[in-house]
């Protein structure tokens, strides 16, 4: 496995970066380049599925991003320790019948010396809204540090 930094023990700035590059990650909706950042072994809970692996992680978001259409996400770091970091984040995205959601949610990463991701625990709630109550649209622009609002 290819380590991926930055590397444990975390700081501010490193926290911050392993977080922004985890969002241009799954911003892109390609599995192949996501599943890079776990290990082979990696546990997930995402909401109410449990998931072992790498491989079950990529089947996970082929599925994930055939469902959830113009998926854009933002994350903050919310806090960190030397191996471990917290995130808030909301996603943006429509389903098949044109119906858009906002998706909040809080995870909990934690990492081998390597930088990959060994565990990953995400609680999600989805909130209806209109198409013109959009805030999140694409990737983050470069430079773009905003804050995500609270609604």
């Amino acid at each position: 496995m290819t380590p991926r930094p930055p590397f444990p023990p975390f700081d501010a700035g490193s926290a911050a970066r392993k977080v922004q590059a985890a969002e241009d990650a799954w911003n892109s909706r390609d599995p192949d380049r996501v599943v890079l950042a776990y290990t082979d072994d990696t546990v997930w809970r995402n909401r109410s599925t449990f998931l072992t692996g790498r491989e079950a992680v990529h089947a996970f978001l082929v599925e994930k991003w055939q469902r959830e259409h113009e998926y854009a996400l933002r994350k903050q770091l919310w806090a960190f320790t030397d191996d471990q970091i917290a995130v808030r984040f909301q996603y943006e995205w429509h389903d098949d019948a044109g119906r858009w959601w906002r998706s909040y949610g809080n995870e909990n990463w934690a990492f081998t010396a390597e930088g990959l991701m060994a565990r990953r625990e995400a609680s999600i709630n989805d909130v209806a809204i209109a198409e013109d109550a959009r805030r999140i649209v694409g990737p983050r622009p470069d430079g773009d540090t905003t804050p995500i609002p609270l609604q």
